[in-house]
């Protein structure tokens, strides 16, 4: 072997043909040449992530265009405004430290996964070396060690198995297959085979539930199935969020404008009006400071942790902030079936007994012939706090029992087990005898139906034995295939009574049978998931199902929760096919399946790649190790908080505390919710700041001194953010979950957003000037020597006044005010007038007009502020009446 660990496919190899390909025996490797290989190999352990400093991770927060942005404003605050502009730039540095310290805080979900990878490895293995068994440390194993498994087992590194006795692994935290997988030693397996399908093999850190085995280590470490995952976790590409893609295009649009902005207000000052060009520049960057939202990344982490906390009282725990508003813009959400859409508890659907095919909860006698088989044929345990220990398969057949007033521990009292032949896997049926009251002995024989209706010669009919038909059977086996096509798994139970305990073989316990009935199973869908499935749908989200199930099972599952149509079409997508198929092949025609079986984690990630790149968001819900790569591809992973391992919470974005797929439309609606509302804070932020650029610029241009730098200082840190952050709590507007996802391509000015910027910025804007106007065309209003002093008073309370009565207009792009509810929002109704008294505050209290530079106003002066705040309610009215008789609402959905 290469030091590069083997890349044979083992599977398709003999024992024998393996040992010789590692260079050892059955009985092991001896001391001197396991600490040689170690010593190439390296420990069993996985490799350790780069991990950066906490200084790394802090500087890579201010790599953000709109951060960058900010910090050149706070330093041309300063450069330009002085001390008054030291108070503006700190606000601006605070704001970004916050929102860097938040970031780091979030980072490193990458490294948390792989540490959750590493605490899941098995501590101790049981390995031949030297020709005896002993217990090592599972981290010195290396390729070519013989390892001894039994029940209760972690597999301590990925194995080529080489002896089994009734061994069952179970393999869903890498395959999602709810049912452990009976392992023998067979290579009739195909080529391309997935991990679900190879019986032959052991893989690290999956369960032995049952048997027990000898294998022979081929791969440890970083090269196990588990090792590719964690490289494929480490290496993932990190998906940009909507949201931010949406902020990094605000920013770039903000960019052009302020530059914009400074360049044509330098021309004009310096070329028009004839101003000093260091007098000119100064006013130019004044207003292009002013031009930008300096809350605006604030306001947005706030609305997102509001949203974060809703959704923990919920069930959804977050764990990125983003993550809430991007679940808004979902459009696919591929879910992992076990666990997820399923219980991952084996259940008893239906039972065929008496002649009859009943539901799991029809009444049942206890002295049912198949009740009583399937509770006596069976190794499950019970432990006091009546907790059922065993195999899957089993533990629902006990648990069928209770359901049905059958407690196997209270009957076995009375007919105890005195015999019994264990499972085998050629065989595939288990007995058990038990003696009876009248000294004959009752032999229960549970099994694969194919096998043990060969050993079936009688059928109970209406209390009598006799001989069993040819129809009977075909009636039995078309039964079955019935039973198996809606992915039950079936068993038969069948019996005798005999007068003796026999010689313990097959022959003699296991022959001339009286057919009892069947039971079918399933790991059933959670109750809510048809109908979350559903609501997804309504909203346009499209949901499939990726899992490492068999094809039928993952097939009929998705049928009976309405992810694909019964309609005689294939809708399902295997794993093997996929291996097919190359990308670009895979992209032209992946659209057409809904449901993916038998796939492995790579697949996985190129099924999520290829969804985006057709440009869809694209959500992934999981719980197993097998699912981590792909959760942490998609725009979006939503891990399982309670079945769900350590690795793929880590490698997820949200988190489900209840395990309820229901909880992800929820949390749709939020982030739905969520991106609504900031696009109403940024509506309102931009229209107010477009209105003070605007304002000062024509003001200008009229030689009029309508706003000083300490009024738009204050107008922004007041009536700019108390009321954009209530904007950010508003309720969900009616039918949200009616509407089409956005997608990625939308942006914060979809929906009619960038028009209500500019013609509410405008408003604003001709309502300032107008009252600015009329102050100083009437100057019989103010005291002689007090007509400016007035007017600059009277502009920059109207312009405080406007934005704050301008919030309610921001409620809605196109309904009225009076049709979405003025004060359905609490944070609102203080918000509001708390804003209102911090503006009153800086021009009626004696000492803060001096230090804002604003004068006292008479009634008639305090009207025409009041009728110009009042406006902006009535003409932004009269403008969305206008709107929706033209139908633009209806467009914008």
């Amino acid at each position: 072997m290469s030091k590069e660990q083997s890349k044979d496919l083992f599977y398709l190899k003999s024992e024998d043909e393996t040992l010789d390909t590692l260079h050892t025996t059955r009985d092991g490797l001896s001391a001197a040449e396991a600490k040689k290989r170690l010593d190439e190999y390296g420990h069993n352990e996985l490799e350790e992530a780069q991990k950066r400093s906490l200084l790394a991770k802090f500087l890579d927060q201010f790599k953000d265009l709109m951060i960058i942005i900010l910090l050149v404003a706070a330093a041309l605050s300063v450069i330009t405004e002085g001390t008054e502009g030291l108070t503006d730039a700190l606000i601006i540095l605070a704001v970004v430290v916050l929102n860097a310290a938040f970031g780091v805080y979030q980072e490193g979900q990458a490294e948390a996964a792989i540490e959750a990878l590493k605490d899941m490895s098995s501590q101790v293995a049981r390995v031949s070396r030297d020709g005896h068994v002993v217990e090592i440390d599972s981290r010195e194993l290396v390729p070519g060690d013989i390892v001894m498994l039994e029940a209760g087992d972690v597999v301590p590194a990925d194995m080529r198995l080489l002896e089994v006795a009734s061994l069952k692994i179970e393999e869903a935290a890498l395959t999602g297959e709810s049912v452990p997988v009976e392992k023998s030693l067979s290579i009739k397996v195909a080529d391309d085979a997935g991990i679900g399908d190879r019986v032959n093999m052991a893989y690290q850190n999956s369960n032995v539930t049952y048997g027990r085995g000898v294998g022979v280590v081929i791969n440890t470490g970083h090269y196990t199935e588990v090792g590719k995952i964690a490289d494929m976790l480490a290496n993932a590409d990190e998906t940009d969020t909507p949201l931010k893609q949406n902020l990094n295009q605000l920013s770039k649009v903000l960019t052009y404008l302020v530059v914009g902005i400074a360049i044509v207000t330098f021309i004009v000052g310096v070329f028009v009006r004839g101003e000093e060009p260091v007098e000119g520049l100064m006013t130019s960057v004044a207003l292009a400071v002013a031009a930008i939202p300096e809350g605006l990344p604030a306001i947005v982490t706030i609305v997102l942790s509001m949203g974060t906390t809703t959704l923990a009282k919920r069930n959804a725990i977050v764990r990125k902030l983003p993550a809430v508003e991007t679940l808004g813009s979902t459009e696919i959400i591929a879910s992992d079936k076990t666990g997820t859409l399923t219980m991952n508890q084996m259940t008893v659907e239906k039972i065929y007994t008496s002649g009859q095919l009943l539901d799991a909860k029809a009444t049942i006698p206890a002295d049912d012939k198949t009740l009583r088989i399937m509770n006596f044929a069976n190794d499950t345990k019970i432990d006091p706090e009546g907790n059922l220990i065993g195999d899957p398969t089993e533990t629902a057949l006990v648990q069928f029992g209770l359901d049905h007033d059958f407690d196997v521990r209270d009957v076995l009292k009375n007919e105890p087990r005195v015999a019994e032949l264990p499972f085998d896997s050629d065989r595939k049926l288990m007995s058990t005898i038990h003696e009876e009251a009248d000294g004959r002995y009752f032999v229960a024989v549970k099994g694969a139906p194919d096998q043990l209706l060969k050993r079936v010669t009688r059928i109970e009919d209406n209390g009598q034995v006799r001989a069993i038909t040819d129809d009977e059977r075909a009636t039995i086996l078309s039964l079955n295939t019935d039973l198996a096509k809606q992915a039950l798994r079936v068993l038969m139970m069948a019996y005798k009574y005999i007068p003796e305990i026999p010689s313990l073989d097959s022959e003699n316990v296991e022959s001339d049978l009286i057919f009892a009935g069947l039971v079918g199973m399933i790991d059933p869908e959670r109750p809510e998931a048809a109908k979350a499935v559903k609501v997804a749908k309504e909203a346009g989200i499209r949901p499939i199902m990726i899992t490492g199930d068999h094809q039928d099972t993952a097939e009929a599952i998705a049928k009976r929760l309405g992810i694909i149509e019964d309609d005689g079409q294939n809708h399902v997508f295997t794993g093997a096919e996929l291996n097919e198929l190359s990308d670009d092949e895979f992209q032209k025609v992946f659209k057409q399946y809904s449901v993916y079986a038998r796939v492995s984690p790579e697949h996985k990630v190129r099924i999520v790649k290829a969804w985006q790149n057709e440009g869809k968001v694209v959500a992934m819900t999981g719980d197993g190790v097998n699912d981590a790569p792909s959760l942490k591809t998609a725009d979006i992973g939503i891990g399982m908080g309670i079945t769900g391992t350590e690795v793929a919470k880590g490698a997820s974005d949200m988190v489900l505390a209840d395990d309820n797929f229901a909880t992800i439309i929820v949390a749709v609606e939020e982030g739905r919710k969520v991106f609504s509302n900031i696009q109403k804070s940024i509506q309102y932020l931009l229209s107010a700041n477009m209105a003070e650029v605007l304002t000062i610029f024509f003001a200008t241009l009229f030689g009029w001194d309508v706003l000083q730098p300490v009024h738009l200082l204050w107008i922004n840190l007041v009536t700019d953010t108390l009321p954009a952050i209530a904007l950010g709590v508003e309720p969900a507007e009616p039918g949200v979950m009616k509407h089409k996802p956005r997608g990625r391509q939308s942006n914060f000015f979809d929906g009619g957003v960038m028009g209500a910027i500019i013609y509410q910025g405008i408003f604003q804007t001709l309502l300032v000037l107008a009252v600015y106007g009329w102050a100083i065309m009437f100057p019989e209003h103010s005291q002689a020597h007090m007509v400016h002093e007035d007017a600059l008073t009277m502009a920059f309370a109207t312009l405080g006044l406007i934005q704050l009565v301008h919030a309610f207009n921001v409620k809605s792009v196109y309904q009225s005010i009076f049709t979405v509810g003025a004060f359905r929002n609490r944070t609102f109704n203080w918000a509001i007038p708390v804003a209102f008294l911090l503006l009153m505050v800086t021009i009626v209290v004696p000492g803060f007009n001096q230090l804002f530079h604003v004068s006292h106003l008479s009634v008639g002066q305090w009207t025409a502020v009041i009728i110009g705040g009042l406006m902006m309610l009535v003409l932004t009215e009269i403008v969305k009446a206008i709107q929706r008789a033209l139908g633009q609402d209806e467009k914008a959905i």
